[in-house]
């Protein structure tokens, strides 16, 4: 049997490496979505900047600018023409000393040969023409004048052909014919591909014969001709970059290549091929280099490849353009130019793109637009409410505390445990219920789910919530957006996983009021139209109270400005600023209807307006309510705070997390 192993390069980077940090990463999209970014921008945004430990596309980016500009800045285009000169120079120099001292000579001679040297044109190429058919006396001059067109054709070469100028150093004439055989066979088959005539059959009998001039050995004829084309419109564009005073003398130099014109009218023909192959190229392009480091024409054109390759790379980096992906980064080409360690940070890129997307965190909507799924949005609230529990034990010195099992107190007793139990185990009844079991059943296994008792709790209260938030353009204004969203994320979090027997709703009020789902609050843009309308959010909050009659109501309530709108009887809102009398006695009424619905209000005040703080403290006093002013990064903290206290003690009783939570730290309770 034939064995089909195959290997390759690893390419997977430090296989000891950590896994992607994708709650890391779910943070900063989740943060920049309230924001008001779209879960695709955001997740880009994290991409572009990166994390903690990862390199993102941006520090790419930068390294490939300026990985550009150090080769722009370090290399000008005319050192071929200097190396000629350098030889022609030596030359020259050679030919004099031999004049000098050849006494055989015949003084005439000797007189009309320096006259001719003494008479070169300027200009390298005319002066290197001029002596084409010059008698050198020196064998050194000789050899290196033979050097120049030597040298000035493996260069032509190397601008199509990369690592010609290497291989044919000290060519033979046997070496010279081979190279104008492949290139008289590779323009009839660029022919023939134009004219459609060509087949596999025929590209695989070129490879055959002259397959050691291309090692990247390429495959199919569409293969060669993208080599071929790129490495051309490279040195066409290096021919662009040069003053016109270079290009002429380049094109004069060019006909005493190896003594041959055929081999530029082959060159000339194999350009023409590809520019109608491959009229996507960039063959109209040009730079500016201004260094000092003298390039070659082999080396010229492969630096103008580098440079291609980067400005592609920039371009793969920005993900500007429609329908990117991580996918679109040529790796290979960034280690070439950057290195492999940035090949690698790339591929991690590529890695944590895909683990979004299929671990579920984005999903596409009807609109086939990208929104955190219910799992982000779990993991999301999840690390928001680890920060509140954080800033609620910091502030009393005091370590988190968790707490297994449903909020109430352990009544002493026990009972078969049912499906959605969330109460602590009974481990010796459950171990004992094994044991008796097993003694009529020795077969049987060691523990049963038939077997589990759980430890009875004492009923506790429901509570029916209702978090108005003030949605109104002061709140994007002043900053407030973000903290708005993540509080009401973090409650909904708290009351979802831990108090699932509580109906929480959330409202947000501009010049209207809305109930929204938890989804549609963290994704809602900054709204800009101008009011405050709290009578309607407190007329949806009591209908939410209403619909439970059997729990307890708790109305949280934040804002950072006065009521400047209402709804009139025909459900139309009225606008005023100031605050219209009509407007406020309308929110007091609503107030008031939520307190004898028994409701525990607390009002969270942003800002430090003096006339909002009078008009907050007078409603909390209406319903011996609450007020907390707390800065933005305590938000949360406060409302959750309020919430257990809220659950923790009778509507008319103190005691509850929110007693001690007020008074310490940057944040301040008013009233009781």
């Amino acid at each position: 049997m034939k064995d089909r192993t195959r290997f390759k390069r690893y390419e997977g980077g430090d296989p000891l490496a950590p896994p992607v940090d994708l709650a890391e990463a779910l943070d900063a999209i989740g943060e920049d979505v309230m924001a008001g970014y779209s879960p695709e921008r955001a997740m880009r945004e994290f991409l572009r900047r990166g994390g903690r430990d990862q390199t993102g596309l941006d520090d790419l980016a930068r390294r490939v600018a300026e990985r550009r500009r150090e080769l722009a800045q370090r290399h000008h285009l005319d050192g071929t023409l200097q190396e000629v000169r350098e030889l022609l120079d030596h030359a020259l120099l050679e030919e004099r000393k031999q004049l000098a001292r050849d006494a055989m000579m015949d003084d005439g001679d000797r007189a009309f040969r320096e006259m001719q040297l003494e008479n070169l044109p300027a200009s390298t190429a005319a002066a290197v023409n001029e002596l084409s058919s010059y008698d050198w006396q020196s064998r050194e001059a000789r050899e290196d004048y033979e050097r120049i067109k030597d040298l000035l054709g493996r260069e032509l070469l190397d601008q199509r052909f990369a690592g010609m100028k290497q291989a044919l150093e000290n060519a033979t004439d046997a070496d010279r014919a081979a190279v104008n055989e492949m290139l008289t066979d590779l323009n009839e088959l660029l022919d023939k591909h134009g004219s459609g005539e060509d087949t596999q059959e025929d590209f695989d009998e070129f490879m055959r014969k002259h397959g050691d001039f291309f090692p990247e050995n390429p495959s199919t004829i569409d293969e060669l001709l993208d080599s071929l084309a790129q490495r051309a419109a490279a040195a066409q564009r290096m021919l662009n970059s040069m003053t016109p005073e270079q290009r002429q003398e380049l094109m004069e130099l060019s006909q005493q290549a190896f003594g041959s014109p055929e081999l530029m009218e082959q060159l000339a023909q194999m350009d023409a091929n590809l520019r109608a192959l491959r009229p996507g190229e960039d063959w109209g392009g040009s730079e500016q280099m201004s260094g000092e480091e003298g390039l070659g024409l082999g080396d010229g054109t492969g630096v103008f490849q580098d440079l291609a390759e980067l400005d592609a790379l920039s371009e793969q980096l920005s993900q500007s353009y429609g329908g990117a992906r991580m996918d679109d980064l040529d790796l290979d080409a960034l280690a070439r130019q950057l290195g492999e360690q940035a090949a690698v940070d790339a591929r991690t890129l590529q890695r944590l793109e895909q683990a979004l997307r299929d671990t579920g965190y984005l999903k596409r909507d009807s609109t086939g637009q990208y929104r955190l799924s219910p799992k982000a949005m779990r993991q999301l609230g999840k690390a928001l409410l680890r920060d509140v529990a954080e800033r609620m034990s910091g502030r009393q010195g005091q370590r988190e505390l968790q707490r297994a099992g449903a909020a109430g107190d352990l009544s002493g007793a026990t009972r078969e445990w049912a499906f959605g139990d969330t109460e602590p185990w009974h481990v010796p009844r459950t171990m004992l219920n094994g044991v008796v079991r097993r003694a009529g059943d020795p077969s049987g296994p060691l523990l049963s789910i038939d077997d589990v008792e759980v430890q009875e709790t004492e009923a506790r209260t429901q509570a029916a919530v209702a978090l108005l938030v003030d949605t109104s353009f002061s709140m994007a204004m002043d900053g407030r957006w973000v903290p708005m969203k993540r509080t009401a994320l973090a409650l909904h979090t708290l009351i979802r996983s831990r108090f699932r027997g509580d109906h929480l709703q959330l409202i947000g009020f501009g010049r209207h009021a809305e109930v929204m789902e938890i989804e549609q609050l963290t994704a809602l843009d900054a709204m800009w139209d101008k009011g405050t309308n709290l009578h309607h959010a407190l007329l949806l909050a009591n209908r939410h109270f209403r619909k439970h009659p059997n729990a307890q109501p708790v109305l949280l309530v934040v804002t950072d400005g006065e009521p400047t709108s209402h709804l009139e009887p025909d459900g139309e809102v009225y606008f005023s600023y100031p605050p219209h009398p009509l407007t406020v006695a309308y929110a007091v009424r609503e107030l008031d209807n939520a307190g004898r619905l028994g409701a525990q209000t607390t009002f969270f005040r942003l800002g430090e307006d003096p006339g909002l703080a009078r008009f907050i403290d007078q409603m909390a006093r209406r319903v011996d309510g609450r007020v907390v002013a707390p800065e933005l990064d305590d938000l949360g903290a406060a409302v959750v705070g309020s919430y257990l206290g809220s659950r923790g003690r009778s509507p008319w009783g103190g005691g509850g997390y929110g007693d001690w939570f007020g008074g310490a730290g940057r944040g301040f309770w008013v009233g009781d």
